[in-house]
């Protein structure tokens, strides 16, 4: 139960920062498919008849302690996270740049074949990746009917290696105010961001199960190409930090290049000793 609930603040502390994606970790850790089944299986069927086989059925042994660690890191995140982003921003991409790196290579493993059309896929899912992470944050409303599209929208790019949910809501303008009205406890703002993101977590895990289970290593070539155009979002923000953070007094010197290729590297190695040690990964 410790286990899930640290894998869940992991996911949680990912899906905060724009770019990073949740589903990412979540399949670097080796629980993805996992938790697209235990999420498609769920229903409130639970709580009627059968307990013990439902239970078992919707894998809520796994599920809930997960969701506990992603709610806490969420709650926690939503304090550290945006200051991190505000002053430290080169050193925490570049961590999240050598993790995303790295998974890629341990997902890559899955599939023990190379063919034409998984090229294909992953082509096409790169070009998508790489020019949604180049999109400009729109100017919107923060109407209940647009927090709860907003968060239909974010909860299925979560669910995607590669597509960052936390991004979603950036380009949507709701990144900000959501982390506000998380931080005041803004109610309403909350249950509407809640419900679109339950609709999207029902519609996104059928989706994606359906086509692991039909076609899964066109899939896992499709999330490999998702992921390497989402790293357009971290490159930027490391490579052009002075420009996009004109507000810090950032000096690129021996000292930061040194601590940004530090961080990268423990992104790598991270994964590698996730890959080496936990032996539910990628398998």
């Amino acid at each position: 139960m410790i286990k899930f609930i640290l894998k869940g603040v992991l996911i949680g502390i990912s899906d905060i920062i724009p770019g990073v994606s949740g589903g990412t970790i979540a399949f670097l850790l080796g629980i993805y498919e996992r938790l697209i089944y235990s999420i498609k299986n769920l229903n409130i069927s639970f709580l009627f008849s059968n307990r013990k086989e439902n239970w078992n059925r919707m894998d809520l042994g796994f599920l809930i302690p997960l969701g506990i660690g992603i709610i806490a890191a969420f709650g926690i995140g939503s304090f550290i996270i945006p200051y991190l982003l505000e002053n430290h921003p080169a050193y925490i991409f570049s961590f999240f740049f050598g993790l995303i790196l790295g998974s890629i290579y341990l997902i890559k493993k899955r599939v023990k074949t190379i063919k034409l059309k998984y090229l294909g896929i992953g082509t096409i899912a790169f070009i998508f990746a790489f020019i949604f992470a180049g999109l400009e944050t729109l100017s919107s409303s923060h109407s209940y009917i647009f927090i709860f599209f907003s968060g239909m929208a974010a909860i299925m790019a979560m669910l995607l290696p590669g597509i960052s949910g936390s991004y979603v809501l950036l380009v949507l303008g709701q990144y900000k105010f959501m982390l506000e009205a998380l931080k005041g406890l803004k109610i309403f703002y909350i249950i509407s961001f809640i419900l679109g993101a339950l609709i999207g977590l029902i519609l996104s895990s059928r989706i994606i199960l359906y086509l692991l289970k039909r076609y899964h290593n066109l899939t896992i070539w499709a999330l490999i190409g998702l992921m390497l155009g989402s790293l357009r979002v971290p490159f930027n923000n490391v490579v052009f930090v002075k420009i996009l953070y004109p507000q810090l007094n950032f000096v690129w010197n021996l000292y930061s290049i040194l601590l940004v290729g530090f961080f990268f590297l423990l992104g790598i190695i991270i994964v590698v000793l996730i890959g080496k040690f936990d032996k539910n990964t990628l398998k």
